[in-house]
């Protein structure tokens, strides 16, 4: 109890913070685009996550003549981590499923990015849900970490 009213003070107080700054987590991967993404979906499947589509922006871009970096989408999620944070905010659902970005930036570093859950929170206004939020990071870190590392 003493560890979620912590969490839950140091969301509140980082909440300006937050609104000010884009609500992305994002990591180094040592792959290229593509196998980062292979991996994501590997350690998402493996922990029974859904992989709802995947979006390869590049190919799209490629497909009306036009020219983009290595870019794609995943997403995924789980009812049974999705459901009790709408149910503390139902407007959440806007930014659920969850999705991962990985990119490959100019300078040819691949990058994978997420939703920060506290972000979400502040933006929805959702109260109540310290426990979910954090298995929700705790998650997505791992999933990052498991893709990138």
């Amino acid at each position: 109890m003493r560890r979620m009213m912590l969490f839950v003070s140091l969301l509140l107080a980082a909440a300006p913070l937050m609104a000010a700054g884009d609500g992305l987590v994002r990591t180094q991967s040592r792959y290229s685009v593509e196998r980062t993404a292979q991996r994501l979906v590997q350690a998402l499947e493996e922990k029974g996550m859904t992989v709802m589509a995947q979006v390869d922006h590049a190919a799209n871009a490629r497909r009306v003549g036009k020219e983009l970096r290595p870019t794609r989408l995943v997403i995924f999620g789980n009812p049974r981590v999705g459901t009790p944070l709408m149910r503390c905010s139902q407007t959440v659902a806007i930014d659920l499923p969850q999705k991962a970005l990985i990119w490959e930036d100019a300078e040819g570093v691949v990058w994978l990015a997420y939703n920060e859950p506290e972000y979400l929170a502040y933006r929805h206004g959702v109260a109540g849900c310290a426990d979910a939020l954090a298995k929700v990071e705790a998650a997505l870190a791992g999933f990052a970490r498991a893709a990138t590392r």
